[in-house]
Protein backbone atom coordinates (compact mmCIF):
# COMPACT_ATOMS: atom_id res chain seq x y z
CA UNK A 1 0.00 0.00 0.00
CA UNK A 2 1.05 3.46 -0.67
CA UNK A 3 2.44 5.14 2.35
CA UNK A 4 0.12 8.07 1.69
CA UNK A 5 -2.87 5.82 2.39
CA UNK A 6 -1.83 4.64 5.68
CA UNK A 7 -3.57 7.28 7.43
CA UNK A 8 -6.68 6.62 5.31
CA UNK A 9 -6.60 3.06 6.33
CA UNK A 10 -5.85 3.49 9.99
CA UNK A 11 -8.93 5.83 10.07
CA UNK A 12 -11.52 4.00 8.37
CA UNK A 13 -10.47 0.89 10.37
CA UNK A 14 -11.03 2.75 13.67
CA UNK A 15 -14.57 4.03 12.93
CA UNK A 16 -15.50 0.22 12.22
CA UNK A 17 -13.43 -0.16 15.67
CA UNK A 18 -15.77 -1.36 18.63
CA UNK A 19 -15.55 2.24 20.54
CA UNK A 20 -13.83 0.54 23.62
CA UNK A 21 -10.84 -0.18 20.90
CA UNK A 22 -10.70 3.15 18.97
CA UNK A 23 -8.17 4.81 21.48
CA UNK A 24 -5.58 2.16 19.80
CA UNK A 25 -5.48 3.91 16.55
CA UNK A 26 -4.51 7.32 17.95
CA UNK A 27 -1.30 4.88 18.97
CA UNK A 28 -1.01 3.21 15.80
CA UNK A 29 -0.73 6.21 13.52
CA UNK A 30 1.53 8.11 15.90
CA UNK A 31 4.20 5.24 16.22
CA UNK A 32 3.98 4.70 12.63
CA UNK A 33 4.59 8.10 11.82
CA UNK A 34 7.73 8.28 14.85
CA UNK A 35 8.93 4.65 13.57
CA UNK A 36 8.69 3.31 17.29
CA UNK A 37 8.29 -0.01 15.80
CA UNK A 38 8.85 -2.03 19.35
CA UNK A 39 6.05 -0.09 20.50
CA UNK A 40 3.90 -0.49 18.35
CA UNK A 41 4.42 -4.01 17.81
CA UNK A 42 3.31 -4.40 21.29
CA UNK A 43 -0.01 -2.28 21.32
CA UNK A 44 -0.74 -3.88 17.94
CA UNK A 45 -0.13 -7.12 19.72
CA UNK A 46 -2.67 -6.18 22.30
CA UNK A 47 -5.24 -4.81 19.78
CA UNK A 48 -5.22 -8.32 18.14
CA UNK A 49 -5.81 -10.44 21.92
CA UNK A 50 -9.14 -8.65 21.81
CA UNK A 51 -11.48 -10.84 20.79
CA UNK A 52 -13.86 -7.62 18.67
CA UNK A 53 -10.52 -7.21 16.67
CA UNK A 54 -11.06 -10.96 14.93
CA UNK A 55 -12.83 -9.59 11.35
CA UNK A 56 -9.90 -6.37 11.23
CA UNK A 57 -6.69 -9.05 11.48
CA UNK A 58 -6.74 -9.60 8.31
CA UNK A 59 -6.52 -6.26 6.29
CA UNK A 60 -4.65 -4.74 9.08
CA UNK A 61 -1.76 -7.85 8.78
CA UNK A 62 -1.84 -7.27 4.73
CA UNK A 63 -2.65 -3.56 4.18
CA UNK A 64 -0.71 -2.01 7.57
CA UNK A 65 1.81 -4.14 9.67
CA UNK A 66 3.19 -5.72 5.87
CA UNK A 67 4.59 -2.27 5.20
CA UNK A 68 6.83 -2.20 8.24
CA UNK A 69 7.27 -5.86 8.33
CA UNK A 70 10.75 -5.90 7.98
CA UNK A 71 11.54 -3.42 10.67
CA UNK A 72 10.20 -5.63 14.00
CA UNK A 73 10.77 -8.76 15.36
CA UNK A 74 9.84 -11.43 13.49
CA UNK A 75 8.62 -13.95 15.65
CA UNK A 76 6.25 -11.45 17.08
CA UNK A 77 5.45 -10.49 13.31
CA UNK A 78 4.43 -14.29 12.80
CA UNK A 79 2.48 -14.05 16.00
CA UNK A 80 0.22 -11.33 14.61
CA UNK A 81 0.06 -13.54 11.51
CA UNK A 82 -1.34 -16.28 12.96
CA UNK A 83 -3.96 -14.42 14.71
CA UNK A 84 -4.84 -13.25 11.64
CA UNK A 85 -4.43 -16.59 9.63
CA UNK A 86 -7.40 -17.77 12.39
CA UNK A 87 -9.98 -15.16 10.06
CA UNK A 88 -9.32 -16.96 7.07
CA UNK A 89 -12.04 -18.22 5.05
CA UNK A 90 -11.20 -21.92 5.17
CA UNK A 91 -8.44 -24.03 5.63
CA UNK A 92 -6.98 -23.84 2.51
CA UNK A 93 -6.91 -20.38 2.06
CA UNK A 94 -5.04 -20.05 5.88
CA UNK A 95 -2.65 -22.68 4.36
CA UNK A 96 -1.66 -20.31 1.35
CA UNK A 97 -1.72 -17.57 3.72
CA UNK A 98 0.67 -19.10 6.29
CA UNK A 99 3.32 -20.54 4.12
CA UNK A 100 3.45 -16.50 2.32
CA UNK A 101 4.39 -15.88 5.95
CA UNK A 102 6.79 -18.63 6.53
CA UNK A 103 8.31 -17.80 3.40
CA UNK A 104 8.81 -14.20 4.59
CA UNK A 105 10.90 -15.40 7.52
CA UNK A 106 13.06 -17.73 6.41
CA UNK A 107 16.10 -15.69 6.75
CA UNK A 108 19.29 -16.50 8.59
CA UNK A 109 18.63 -13.95 11.74
CA UNK A 110 14.55 -15.61 11.97
CA UNK A 111 15.49 -18.90 11.56
CA UNK A 112 12.95 -19.05 15.36
CA UNK A 113 10.32 -17.60 13.33
CA UNK A 114 10.71 -19.89 10.36
CA UNK A 115 10.06 -22.64 12.96
CA UNK A 116 7.17 -21.05 14.57
CA UNK A 117 5.55 -20.65 11.11
CA UNK A 118 6.14 -23.92 9.96
CA UNK A 119 4.68 -25.26 12.61
CA UNK A 120 1.62 -23.74 12.07
CA UNK A 121 1.30 -24.72 8.25
CA UNK A 122 1.88 -28.45 9.65
CA UNK A 123 -1.26 -27.58 11.60
CA UNK A 124 -3.26 -26.33 8.87
CA UNK A 125 -1.34 -29.97 6.80
CA UNK A 126 -3.19 -32.17 9.83
CA UNK A 127 -6.23 -30.83 9.03
CA UNK A 128 -6.40 -31.10 5.71
CA UNK A 129 -5.43 -35.12 6.38
CA UNK A 130 -1.78 -34.10 4.42
CA UNK A 131 0.14 -36.40 7.16
CA UNK A 132 3.25 -36.95 4.90
CA UNK A 133 3.55 -32.62 4.29
CA UNK A 134 3.09 -32.04 7.90
CA UNK A 135 5.54 -34.15 8.87
CA UNK A 136 8.12 -33.41 6.79
CA UNK A 137 7.68 -29.84 8.18
CA UNK A 138 8.01 -31.06 11.51
CA UNK A 139 10.85 -32.99 10.89
CA UNK A 140 12.36 -29.69 9.07
CA UNK A 141 11.54 -28.09 12.40
CA UNK A 142 12.77 -30.47 14.00
CA UNK A 143 16.62 -30.44 12.94
CA UNK A 144 16.50 -26.08 13.07
CA UNK A 145 15.71 -26.58 16.50
CA UNK A 146 18.67 -29.01 17.46
CA UNK A 147 20.78 -26.40 16.40
CA UNK A 148 20.05 -23.70 18.84
CA UNK A 149 21.36 -23.28 21.74
CA UNK A 150 18.18 -21.74 22.99
CA UNK A 151 14.88 -20.05 22.04
CA UNK A 152 11.68 -18.67 23.20
CA UNK A 153 9.67 -21.29 24.80
CA UNK A 154 6.49 -20.19 22.44
CA UNK A 155 8.19 -21.85 19.80
CA UNK A 156 9.19 -25.36 21.41
CA UNK A 157 5.71 -25.13 22.87
CA UNK A 158 4.08 -25.06 19.36
CA UNK A 159 6.73 -27.91 17.91
CA UNK A 160 5.61 -30.20 20.70
CA UNK A 161 1.93 -29.50 20.60
CA UNK A 162 1.96 -30.13 16.46
CA UNK A 163 4.44 -33.37 17.13
CA UNK A 164 1.44 -34.29 19.91
CA UNK A 165 -1.14 -34.21 16.97
CA UNK A 166 0.56 -35.48 14.28
CA UNK A 167 1.49 -38.85 16.48
CA UNK A 168 -2.26 -38.60 18.22
CA UNK A 169 -3.79 -38.73 14.85
CA UNK A 170 -1.23 -41.95 13.93
CA UNK A 171 -2.57 -43.33 17.01
CA UNK A 172 1.28 -43.85 17.76
CA UNK A 173 0.84 -43.64 21.83
CA UNK A 174 4.18 -43.18 23.03
CA UNK A 175 4.90 -40.61 20.90
CA UNK A 176 2.27 -38.60 21.58
CA UNK A 177 2.68 -39.47 25.19
CA UNK A 178 5.72 -37.98 24.95
CA UNK A 179 5.23 -34.94 23.14
CA UNK A 180 2.27 -33.88 24.91
CA UNK A 181 3.83 -33.79 28.31
CA UNK A 182 6.79 -31.77 26.74
CA UNK A 183 4.38 -29.81 25.65
CA UNK A 184 2.83 -28.96 28.48
CA UNK A 185 6.68 -28.32 30.23
CA UNK A 186 6.75 -25.23 27.98
CA UNK A 187 3.51 -23.86 29.26
CA UNK A 188 1.40 -22.16 31.96
CA UNK A 189 -1.55 -24.70 32.39
CA UNK A 190 -3.26 -21.77 33.28
CA UNK A 191 -2.99 -20.55 29.99
CA UNK A 192 -5.38 -23.60 28.92
CA UNK A 193 -9.12 -23.25 29.35
CA UNK A 194 -10.75 -25.81 31.69
CA UNK A 195 -11.76 -27.85 29.16
CA UNK A 196 -8.76 -28.20 27.09
CA UNK A 197 -6.87 -29.52 30.44
CA UNK A 198 -9.48 -31.88 30.51
CA UNK A 199 -9.25 -33.20 27.35
CA UNK A 200 -5.31 -32.70 27.34
CA UNK A 201 -5.47 -35.09 30.66
CA UNK A 202 -7.80 -37.53 29.46
CA UNK A 203 -5.89 -38.36 26.21
CA UNK A 204 -2.51 -38.37 28.23
CA UNK A 205 -4.05 -41.28 30.24
CA UNK A 206 -5.82 -43.04 27.13
CA UNK A 207 -2.56 -43.27 25.67
CA UNK A 208 -0.40 -44.27 28.80
CA UNK A 209 -2.78 -47.09 29.36
CA UNK A 210 -3.18 -48.23 25.64
CA UNK A 211 0.64 -47.91 25.12
CA UNK A 212 2.59 -51.36 24.61
CA UNK A 213 5.58 -49.70 25.36
CA UNK A 214 4.74 -47.38 28.39
CA UNK A 215 4.58 -49.46 31.61
CA UNK A 216 5.43 -46.46 34.02
CA UNK A 217 3.19 -43.46 34.38
CA UNK A 218 5.55 -41.24 37.09
CA UNK A 219 5.66 -38.13 35.12
CA UNK A 220 2.15 -37.94 34.62
CA UNK A 221 0.92 -39.18 37.71
CA UNK A 222 2.84 -36.29 39.64
CA UNK A 223 1.58 -33.78 36.91
CA UNK A 224 -1.15 -31.49 37.95
CA UNK A 225 -2.92 -31.80 34.17
CA UNK A 226 -4.77 -34.76 36.04
CA UNK A 227 -6.74 -32.76 38.51
CA UNK A 228 -8.69 -31.93 35.72
CA UNK A 229 -9.97 -35.57 35.88
CA UNK A 230 -13.13 -34.86 37.65
CA UNK A 231 -16.79 -35.87 38.02
CA UNK A 232 -17.50 -38.01 35.00
CA UNK A 233 -13.94 -38.89 34.26
CA UNK A 234 -12.77 -39.34 37.74
CA UNK A 235 -12.45 -43.41 37.05
CA UNK A 236 -9.89 -42.85 34.14
CA UNK A 237 -7.39 -41.23 37.11
CA UNK A 238 -8.16 -44.07 39.95
CA UNK A 239 -7.02 -46.33 36.92
CA UNK A 240 -3.92 -45.13 36.16
CA UNK A 241 -2.78 -45.26 40.25
CA UNK A 242 -4.52 -48.69 40.21
CA UNK A 243 -2.27 -49.66 37.38
CA UNK A 244 0.71 -47.84 39.15
CA UNK A 245 0.05 -49.80 42.31
CA UNK A 246 -0.41 -52.88 40.75
CA UNK A 247 -4.29 -53.42 42.54
CA UNK A 248 -6.05 -56.04 40.99
CA UNK A 249 -8.85 -55.35 43.03
CA UNK A 250 -9.60 -51.80 42.12
CA UNK A 251 -8.58 -53.06 38.43
CA UNK A 252 -11.99 -55.32 38.76
CA UNK A 253 -13.80 -52.68 40.01
CA UNK A 254 -12.92 -50.13 37.36
CA UNK A 255 -12.94 -52.43 34.04
CA UNK A 256 -16.64 -51.79 33.90
CA UNK A 257 -15.86 -47.95 32.34
CA UNK A 258 -13.28 -49.56 29.92
CA UNK A 259 -15.96 -50.35 27.12
CA UNK A 260 -16.47 -46.39 27.46
CA UNK A 261 -13.76 -45.40 25.37
CA UNK A 262 -13.12 -47.60 22.07
CA UNK A 263 -9.54 -47.08 22.06
CA UNK A 264 -9.38 -48.96 25.56
CA UNK A 265 -11.77 -51.57 24.63
CA UNK A 266 -10.06 -52.57 21.55
CA UNK A 267 -6.71 -52.96 24.00
CA UNK A 268 -8.96 -54.99 27.06
CA UNK A 269 -6.40 -57.88 26.37
CA UNK A 270 -3.29 -55.27 26.42
CA UNK A 271 -4.51 -53.53 29.49
CA UNK A 272 -5.11 -57.07 31.52
CA UNK A 273 -1.70 -57.99 30.83
CA UNK A 274 -0.41 -53.91 32.03
CA UNK A 275 -2.13 -55.03 35.33
CA UNK A 276 -0.80 -58.34 35.69
CA UNK A 277 2.68 -57.44 34.85
CA UNK A 278 1.99 -54.75 37.43
CA UNK A 279 1.22 -56.53 40.02
CA UNK A 280 4.03 -58.32 39.37
CA UNK A 281 6.48 -55.57 39.49
CA UNK A 282 4.35 -54.67 42.83
CA UNK A 283 4.71 -58.41 44.62
CA UNK A 284 8.89 -58.20 43.99
CA UNK A 285 9.04 -54.20 45.47
CA UNK A 286 7.38 -54.92 48.23
CA UNK A 287 10.00 -57.70 48.89
CA UNK A 288 13.23 -57.11 50.64
CA UNK A 289 16.53 -58.21 48.35
CA UNK A 290 17.28 -60.77 50.15
CA UNK A 291 13.46 -62.35 49.53
CA UNK A 292 13.38 -62.21 45.89
CA UNK A 293 13.29 -65.99 44.71
CA UNK A 294 9.61 -66.45 44.16
CA UNK A 295 7.87 -69.38 43.31
CA UNK A 296 5.64 -69.49 40.64
CA UNK A 297 3.32 -70.49 42.77
CA UNK A 298 3.72 -67.65 45.24
CA UNK A 299 3.47 -65.13 41.77
CA UNK A 300 0.43 -67.03 40.48
CA UNK A 301 -1.56 -66.34 44.35
CA UNK A 302 -0.44 -62.41 43.98
CA UNK A 303 -0.73 -61.45 40.94
CA UNK A 304 -3.82 -64.28 39.94
CA UNK A 305 -2.75 -65.33 36.45
CA UNK A 306 -3.06 -68.96 35.85
CA UNK A 307 -0.56 -71.04 36.37
CA UNK A 308 0.73 -71.65 33.26
CA UNK A 309 1.01 -68.16 31.81
CA UNK A 310 3.18 -67.05 34.27
CA UNK A 311 6.35 -68.02 33.43
CA UNK A 312 5.64 -66.11 30.27
CA UNK A 313 4.90 -63.72 32.47
CA UNK A 314 8.10 -62.81 33.70
CA UNK A 315 9.68 -63.31 30.81
CA UNK A 316 7.57 -60.46 29.35
CA UNK A 317 8.69 -58.40 32.44
CA UNK A 318 11.92 -59.22 31.69
CA UNK A 319 12.71 -58.59 28.40
CA UNK A 320 10.68 -55.34 28.96
CA UNK A 321 13.08 -54.02 31.41
CA UNK A 322 10.23 -53.90 34.16
CA UNK A 323 12.65 -56.37 36.36
CA UNK A 324 15.89 -58.42 36.19
CA UNK A 325 16.98 -61.45 37.66
CA UNK A 326 16.92 -64.94 36.00
CA UNK A 327 14.35 -67.86 35.97
CA UNK A 328 14.60 -71.65 36.74
CA UNK A 329 12.80 -73.29 34.87
CA UNK A 330 13.19 -76.81 36.38
CA UNK A 331 11.90 -75.69 39.97
CA UNK A 332 10.07 -72.78 38.83
CA UNK A 333 11.37 -69.95 40.76
CA UNK A 334 11.76 -66.54 39.77
CA UNK A 335 15.49 -64.73 41.15
CA UNK A 336 14.94 -60.97 40.76
CA UNK A 337 17.60 -58.94 41.81
CA UNK A 338 16.34 -55.59 40.62
CA UNK A 339 12.53 -53.61 39.50
CA UNK A 340 11.95 -50.97 37.99
CA UNK A 341 11.96 -47.54 40.45
CA UNK A 342 8.34 -45.64 39.89
CA UNK A 343 6.23 -43.24 41.68
CA UNK A 344 4.86 -44.39 45.35
CA UNK A 345 1.75 -43.13 46.63
CA UNK A 346 1.07 -43.12 50.34
CA UNK A 347 0.33 -46.90 51.01
CA UNK A 348 3.76 -47.97 49.21
CA UNK A 349 5.42 -45.04 51.19
CA UNK A 350 4.11 -46.48 53.97
CA UNK A 351 5.38 -49.97 53.04
CA UNK A 352 8.75 -48.83 52.26
CA UNK A 353 8.50 -46.72 55.76
CA UNK A 354 8.21 -50.19 57.37
CA UNK A 355 11.04 -52.10 55.38
CA UNK A 356 13.45 -48.93 56.44
CA UNK A 357 12.85 -49.91 60.07
CA UNK A 358 12.67 -53.70 59.71
CA UNK A 359 16.41 -53.16 58.17
CA UNK A 360 17.38 -50.45 61.07
CA UNK A 361 16.36 -53.07 63.73
CA UNK A 362 18.16 -56.01 62.06
CA UNK A 363 21.30 -53.72 61.44
CA UNK A 364 20.55 -52.61 65.37
CA UNK A 365 20.47 -56.39 66.44
CA UNK A 366 23.61 -57.51 64.63
CA UNK A 367 25.58 -54.81 65.77
CA UNK A 368 24.79 -56.27 69.42
CA UNK A 369 25.46 -59.50 68.65
CA UNK A 370 29.11 -58.72 67.05
CA UNK A 371 29.49 -56.40 70.49
CA UNK A 372 28.57 -59.60 72.74
CA UNK A 373 29.76 -62.59 70.63
CA UNK A 374 33.49 -60.86 69.83
CA UNK A 375 34.22 -59.05 73.31
CA UNK A 376 37.52 -61.04 73.69
CA UNK A 377 38.66 -60.30 70.13
CA UNK A 378 37.68 -56.54 70.65
CA UNK A 379 39.92 -56.96 74.30
CA UNK A 380 42.52 -58.73 72.03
Amino acid sequence: MNIDTIPDFLAEQRDAAPADLQHLFLSFEDLWERKLWHQLTDTLIEFFNHKESAHQRLPFYKTFILTFADKINQLKLVTLALSAASQCRDSQERLSFLEAVAKKVNNPNSQDAYVYATVAVATVKLELKDLEGARKDLDKSEKILDGFDSVETIVHAAFYRVNAEYYQSKLEFASYYRNALLYLACIELNDLTPAERRSRAYDLSIAALVSDTIYNFGELLLHPILESLVKDDAWLRDLLFAFNRGDLAAYDVLAGHISSNPLLAEHRDGLRQKIYLAALTETVFRRPPHDRAMSFRTIAEETKVRPDEIEHLIMKALSLGLLRGSIDQVDEIARINWVQPKVLDMKQIDNMRTRLQDWDSSVFELGNWIEKTGGDVWAA
